[in-house]
Order: C-alpha cells, then structure tokens, then sequence
C-alpha cells in the first residue's frame, strides 16, 4: 500500500468512525426532542416513561428544571427572539447526547487509533472507558449541584445591589451552563489521563509529584481563564477540584506502582 493510500485509508476510517458517534448522538437528541417523560409511581417508587410530545419534550423539562434550580430568584429567564428557547433545548439535547453516547465515543476513537497503539496502551485505554464516563457525569452532577448555581447568584447580586431588575436570555443562560457542565466533565478527566500516560510508559510515576508545583499553577491559570468574573473567589470552584483530582491521580499512580514493584 502506496503512502497517499494509506492515507487514503485511514481519512476513511476517520470518517466512518465519526459518521458512527454523529449518528448515535443525534438519535438521542432527538428523542429528547420528541419524548416527554411522563411519571409513574411503581410500588411507592417514581419512574418515568417516554411518551410521544415535541413541546413539552425532555429537553423542555430539562430546560425547566435548570430554570427552577440555577436561575436566582430576582431574576427572570426570557427569550427576546423566535425560536430561542428552541435552540436551547437543542444545545441541551447535544449535550445529553454526548453524555449518553460517551461509551460509544471512547470505544471509536480508540478503535481508531489502536493500530497504532502498543499492547499495553491498549489495555489501558480499555480499562479507562467506564471510569472515564463516571467521572464525566461525576464533573457535571459536581458542577450542576454545587458551582453554577453558586457563581450565578454571586454575580447577579451585582445588579441586585445597584437596584436593577436583571433579564437573563435563555440562550446565554443555556450556554452558561453548558460550558461549565462541559469544562468540570472534562476536567474531572485529570486522573485518568495522568494514568493513561503513566501505563502508556511515557512518564515514570513520580513524574507527578516532581511537578506538582508547576501543575498547581497550570490549573490555576485554567480556573481564572474560564471563570466569568475576576474576584478572584469562583475561579477556586474549578481549581480546587482539579488539584484535589491531580493529588488523587498522583496517589493512585504510585500506589499502583508500588504494588508492581512488590510483585
């Protein structure tokens, strides 16, 4: 095989593999679009089934749901164009979608690149998919619960304390929270790559600790550069997480290989 056919040949295999993820992630979106879940009590337990209903669909009721729980009390939610509040329950839906499908997306791209892989990265990058979903919905429960609605209302006793009546658009807020949802599931992510790199044999496992230092600075940075005010105080919210999942990360590494070197 000629090098531009190899090439050729992987695009291809590229394609495939990203027409796969486009596919499943798009037919939960869109049933999130068009099932709403109705309840049911089931021996005193409530659970849910889908039912047929573009309006009032999941995504709305997810919509809804953040409205009542992150959106701060003096402040109301609105749409000042058609078609807005749309668009955000199709923002939602995405990333639902991704989160649903983030087996299928981890088990591709490794299949993509596992060619190229030795044998013992690929027996890590098959140990790390499980754990690399739980702690993507870990990141977005921890910043759902805890950071948005924290950072929301800080901000917004900005104009409470100026006397202001404060109109948030559905799409701004949507976008708001979608970053941070993304940004704490990717970043709770940390510990799995710093031991995907370590059992890939591209770092020794006291590499963490020698540069833990340099790390905390990195992760500082990144908190002040994706929070949205500059006090200073919310930024803490995602660094502190990420050098207590950094310390995690470290922990388990040289445990694992003390335990080797033992053996």
């Amino acid at each position: 095989m000629s090098e531009i056919q190899e090439i050729n040949y992987h695009l291809n295999e590229l394609r495939k593999r990203i027409l796969r993820i486009v596919i499943v992630v798009g037919i939960v979106s869109v049933f999130l679009l068009t099932f709403h879940a109705e309840p049911i009590q089931i021996n005193g337990f409530m659970a849910y089934y889908p039912t047929p209903e573009p309006l009032e669909n999941m995504a709305a009721q997810i919509t809804n749901h953040m409205r009542l729980n992150l959106v701060p009390d003096d402040v109301q939610l609105i749409q000042t164009a058609p078609g807005e509040a749309f668009f955000a329950q199709v923002y939602i839906a995405a990333l639902v979608g991704i989160g649903v499908s983030m087996p299928i997306i981890i088990r591709e791209m490794v299949g993509f690149i596992k060619p190229a892989l030795k044998e013992n990265e690929i027996n890590v990058s098959r140990s790390i998919s499980l754990p690399a979903l739980g702690l993507f919905v870990a990141g977005c429960v921890f910043s759902y619960n805890l950071v948005i609605p924290y950072i929301l209302e800080f901000l917004y006793r900005y104009g409470e304390s100026a006397g202001l009546v404060t109109f948030l658009n559905v799409i701004d807020f949507v976008t708001f929270v979608l970053q941070f949802l993304l940004a704490f599931g990717l970043s709770f992510q940390l510990p799995l790559v710093m031991y995907a790199i370590t059992g890939a044999g591209m770092t020794e496992a006291g590499f963490w600790r020698k540069n833990i230092r340099y790390a905390i600075i990195i992760i500082v940075i990144f908190g002040a550069i994706i929070t949205p005010d500059g006090s200073g105080i919310t930024m803490w919210f995602i660094a502190g997480p990420m050098i207590a999942l950094y310390i995690a990360g470290m922990v388990i590494i040289e445990r694992k290989e003390h335990k080797r070197l033992n053996i």
